[in-house]
């Protein structure tokens, strides 16, 4: 039995009939026997925590590590629709890199007035010591994530924009090697893309992206926080799977003019740096001096022309919730185009007549932090208690310039596996793109993220969400 949900659901048509992209899926679905799916279930938690795919909760008072939920259900996207989603999302990235350049030298889209000049001013992720300077190749977004929702056959819509460093593709991979390793009969029968080549597309895009006086093979190395950060499974998962070394911050130096990491060699230069640490922490010279996460003199390296950073310092300006408010504008903007996909629509609580809108109509409203990730500092309307209202009603009054508000959508359902059968629970999906001066490549699939709890549209893993793979089929 398969549960009735009013929204969209990308399985089950209005009629109860199974849509094209889930057809063959389904018809091996009810071959099997429910004991076996049982057990392939428990076989897949027994998996995951074996790998040790994990995450950490900030704010929680234990510092217990928690297991990511996944669902061995695919979520399954035709080829046409996978086709209309690229171009949108090329489109988009494309924008975004462009806007983040203007942004840090002649600022064209604030000139003409398209966004307002306060939207940098009173922006902490806007860095002057990027002013004027432009990284190898022109490329700022060396990897980014688009977060994508649905609401209809055809009605896709960008949710948010990971420009910074965007996290999650370890677990992409990890799903679809597990769903491979338990259900190996599946790919021989269905078409699906294979996105296993990541990493090697990730190391390729990177060393395309090396300064222009590196000499013989870039090399590339991972730089994490350490094995206390709530990532770091997927630092040196990525590391581990593009060849690349692992480093912290102690393990690099500056000398001569370069940045070099501590090996049993010695000290060898590194070309590319994808970094997987804040802004704020990179350089304790030119940020935060308390910093140990990070490498004295990095940035003086950077605008010398002597490493690549990946993303580049002062991309997260475009992580921005006012920023995107403005991505139509934006996208139009640098490529002369309308925006193929459209934004969530979004009030700007620092406007004083959408600041009365969403105080009137806070009940119905997703609210969320301009600068918040993570599904942190939000508030959701509809689940919300009086008392949650109230308090929020109070921080919208007191700082309303950092809070945008947005409808709260009919996310489409994707079907998710439990002990009844089959039950549709709300989904969302990141892409990874990787941009470098040879062009842009989107992963065919992406990180579909579930909220596993009926009737919740939350779906980050940090407010009770899981995961599964994501299934692009071939034509």
């Amino acid at each position: 039995m398969y549960e009735a949900d009013a929204t969209f659901d990308e399985m089950r048509a209005a009629d109860g009939s199974v849509r094209p992209a889930y057809r063959d899926y389904r018809n091996w679905y009810d071959d099997q026997q429910s004991n076996f799916l049982m057990r392939k279930h428990r076989d897949a938690e027994t998996a995951f925590r074996r790998t040790g795919i994990t995450f950490n909760v900030y704010g929680e008072n234990e510092a217990e590590e928690r297991l990511i939920p996944f669902d061995m259900v695919p979520r399954i996207i035709t080829a046409s629709e996978w086709r209309r989603l690229t171009r949108g999302i090329e489109q988009r990235v494309s924008a975004i890199n462009a806007f983040i350049h203007d942004l840090y030298h002649r600022q064209e889209i604030v000139r003409a007035g398209r966004i307002p000049e306060r939207l940098l001013r009173d922006n902490a992720a806007w860095l002057p010591h990027m002013v004027g300077f432009t990284p190898p190749g022109g490329v700022y977004t060396h990897i980014v994530g688009i977060d994508l929702v649905r609401t209809g056959p055809n009605d896709f819509y960008v949710l948010e924009d990971n420009a910074r460093t965007p996290s999650g593709v370890s677990y992409m991979l990890q799903n679809r090697e597990t769903m491979m390793a338990m259900f190996p009969e599946l790919f021989t029968r269905i078409p699906v893309s294979q996105v296993s080549d990541y990493p090697r597309r990730l190391a390729k895009s990177l060393a395309a992206c090396a300064p222009a006086g590196t000499t013989g093979k870039p090399i590339v190395a991972v730089l994490t926080p350490g094995i206390y950060n709530s990532a770091y499974f997927e630092h040196a998962f990525l590391a581990d799977q593009m060849g690349a070394e692992l480093v912290e911050g102690s393990d690099l130096r500056v000398a001569d003019g370069r940045v070099a990491m501590r090996t049993t060699r010695g000290y060898e230069p590194v070309d590319v740096l994808y970094r997987r640490v804040d802004d704020d922490f990179l350089d304790p010279l030119t940020f935060n001096p308390d910093s140990v996460l990070g490498v004295p003199g990095i940035m003086d390296v950077y605008r010398a022309g002597g490493i690549t950073i990946a993303n580049a310092p002062g991309t997260g300006v475009a992580d921005d919730k006012a920023i995107y408010s403005f991505m139509p504008e934006i996208v139009e903007f640098y490529t002369g185009e309308k925006p193929l996909l459209p934004n969530v629509e979004t009030w700007r609580c620092a406007d004083a007549d959408s600041l009365a809108y969403v105080l009137d109509n806070l009940a119905e409203l997703v609210v969320k932090e301009v600068h918040g990730s993570g599904g942190y500092g939000m508030l959701i309307g509809p689940a919300a208690s009086k008392r949650e209202l109230a308090a929020f009603r109070r921080k919208l009054k007191a700082r309303p310039e950092n809070y945008i508000a947005q409808p709260t959508l009919s996310l489409s359902t994707c079907p998710i596996f439990t002990r009844r059968g089959l039950a549709p629970r709300h989904v969302d999906l990141r892409p990874f793109v990787l941009v470098s001066p040879e062009g842009i490549e989107i992963v065919p699939g992406g990180l579909s993220r579930v909220a596993m709890r009926k009737g919740s549209l939350v779906v980050n893993s940090s407010q009770g969400g899981g995961t599964k793979d994501t299934w692009v089929l071939k034509d």
